[in-house]
């Protein structure tokens, strides 16, 4: 008999939260929770969840960022639990990686429903995620969101430090100047190349060792950028 798949509750409300524990523990799965989105990243590399239940009203980061992050080094399926109704946030969360969007007020029917359509849909021997990404001199750790060089920290700001780690988490991948604004920025820059141009000229000035020729951020003319480790 194969173990209960493991699913991770992210929910700041701890009301709604033992709720959705409750039901997903009566359905025979093994359940862990979080009530941020940082103990949300450290629960995740620790316990590899099948599936994340995740609130995007968390009270240190944005649930659409912190699916941006994960989805840098983890495939996992992601149902959205939220309040926002709203079309754009449902496109937000989609477009950043969520695989399903369930709104608040939700019945607990439908909530379980949607937990095992996503967990059937999940390929038998897909590799377990890692957090932590090497490359050169450097490392970055995707629970800490920190960057280091040599074991030395590595200042970045969020947009760069976002950009690196989907750069860095598909070597050898072109990807095109759309799909790397819509992944970084969401889908309203999609088009705003100039803005991409800059940040990759960011990044460069501090990893590579002659930014003017660079070894791991390649540029595919008119097309996108290529990460060499």
């Amino acid at each position: 008999m194969s173990a209960p798949e493991t699913i991770l509750v992210v929910e700041d409300e701890r009301q709604i939260r033992e709720a959705v524990v409750a039901a997903l523990e009566g359905e025979g799965f093994q359940v862990c929770e979080a009530g941020t989105a940082g103990h949300a990243a450290v629960q995740a590399a620790g316990r590899r969840p099948d599936l994340v239940i995740l609130d995007l009203g968390l009270p240190d980061r944005d649930g659409v960022d912190f699916i941006r992050d994960y989805r840098a080094w983890s495939n996992t399926p992601i149902l959205i639990l939220s309040a926002r109704t709203q079309e754009t946030s449902k496109i937000d969360a989609l477009d950043a990686g969520a695989d399903d969007y369930l709104s608040k007020p939700f019945g607990v029917g439908e909530l379980l429903a949607r937990v095992r359509a996503l967990l059937r849909r999940r390929l038998p021997g897909t590799p377990l995620p890692d957090p932590l990404i090497h490359f050169g001199e450097f490392a970055i750790d995707c629970v800490s969101r920190a960057v280091s060089r040599n074991g030395e920290a590595l200042h970045l700001t969020q947009i760069e430090y976002r950009l690196l780690v989907f750069l860095a988490a598909n070597p050898s991948r072109v990807l095109t100047h759309r799909h790397l604004l819509g992944q970084v920025w969401g889908g309203q820059a999609v088009e705003n190349h100039q803005y991409l141009r800059v940040y990759v000229g960011h990044l460069r000035q501090k990893i590579e060792a002659d930014p003017a020729q660079p070894r791991h951020i390649l540029t595919e003319i008119g097309v996108g950028y290529r990460f060499e480790p």
